[in-house]
């Protein structure tokens, strides 16, 4: 296949293509669980041969239904895998997180073709490139290039390895060690990749949540730590789980009693938080998403000054998602410039001093 074409290929077979997505939809959530349980047992010999036969099968599904974008996409995960198999790589959160990129731009590509959609801004020849390049790299050098790659097609840096890494500062126990939050973050990631699953609607929320938040909080001063940001991206809808499917997942307006079993779900994730060592600062952020300035929030109609910084983040970039949701139908540009229109015209919704930080951030995303 020529790679110069990857942002452009041409549909063979429309009918071999929708065999292939249909197949997709099955492996993707399979190789998603087979990589987080790798995050937690990189040793696990059993879902390391289990991952590399569902990244086997994609290339094979896409070979036989002559999907070559899915053969160059799939390819060079697969020379991957079998190094980490045979022990000449060693599997890391970076190297996890490239795989779960490339599958979920394998998928995005896939629906746009079917769509009559452009695929340029998934950056294809850039990820394949990349990654052909790190199938041949020494080990030493995989964590430096998979961190460079996803910025490059992503347009931001990556979150789960460089935040995981890091011995947080500030909040939380000084005794618990690096690979114990690491530890927890996965299992937090796996029960948020749960919730995506209840609706196709949410797919790939928690990453794009949690990339606005960090982000959000960088051009705001870094005023959060970091990890206990993520763990709260994480789990603030938690809660949802534990309610009826007809209330969380209701199109339209709310009854009253749905509406107060609604504004429960925060203490449930803020809970399981909060019994754990080290994310109290999380369980505020949880807890507290959901208020608002002005104390028209719930759970506890807080003022401006009783909410942490945390949680005032968390209820812009949600609220972003949401409203994106709401209006993609409209194609992504204009969805994007709806989103951001409501979220500036709420003043009394959200803290003015993030919605600066939280434009900028938005404004460098519709950049890439």
């Amino acid at each position: 296949m020529d790679i110069r074409s990857l942002s452009a290929p041409v549909i063979q077979d429309r009918s071999a293509l929708e065999e292939f997505a249909e197949a997709l939809t099955d492996l993707a959530p399979r190789i998603e669980n087979d990589v987080a349980l790798l995050r937690k047992t990189p040793g696990e010999r059993d879902m390391i041969a289990d991952l590399f036969r569902a990244v086997h099968n994609v290339k094979g599904d896409a070979a036989l239904c002559k999907f070559e974008l899915g053969v160059a996409i799939a390819h060079p995960i697969e020379s991957m895998m079998s190094r980490f198999r045979d022990g000449d790589l060693p599997f890391s959160d970076l190297l996890a997180e490239l795989i779960l990129l490339a599958i979920d731009r394998l998928e995005l590509a896939t629906e746009a073709l079917l769509g009559g959609r452009p695929l340029a801004q998934l950056h294809l020849e850039e990820l394949v490139r990349g990654m052909e390049r790190l199938a041949d790299e020494p080990p030493e050098a995989i964590e430096l290039r998979c961190a460079e790659l996803i910025e490059a097609v992503t347009g931001f840096p990556p979150v789960i390895g460089e935040i995981s890494a890091r011995q947080p500062s500030g909040s939380g126990s000084p005794s618990r060690q690096a690979s114990d939050r690491s530890a927890d973050l996965t299992f937090f990631r796996a029960l948020a990749l749960q919730l995506e699953s209840r609706s196709p609607l949410f797919k790939g929320r928690t990453m794009r949540i949690l990339r606005l938040a960090l982000e959000t909080n960088r051009a705001g001063g870094q005023v959060v730590d970091p990890l206990q940001l993520e763990a709260a991206v994480y789990l603030h809808d938690l809660g949802m789980m534990l309610l009826p499917e007809s209330v969380w997942l209701k199109v339209g307006k709310l009854a009253p009693e749905e509406t107060l079993a609604m504004r429960k779900h925060p203490g449930y994730g803020a809970g399981l938080l909060e019994r754990i060592p080290g994310w109290a600062e999380a369980a505020r952020i949880v807890a507290q998403h959901h208020e608002m300035p002005d104390g028209a929030g719930y759970p506890q109609g807080l003022a401006d000054a009783e909410i942490v910084p945390g949680a005032k983040i968390l209820a812009i970039v949600d609220a972003f998602e949401a409203v994106m949701l709401k209006h993609i139908h409209r194609g992504r540009n204009r969805s994007v410039l709806r989103a951001i229109a409501e979220i500036n015209a709420c003043d009394r919704q959200f803290a003015p001093e993030w919605i600066a930080p939280f434009n900028q951030v938005i404004r460098k995303t519709m950049e890439h």
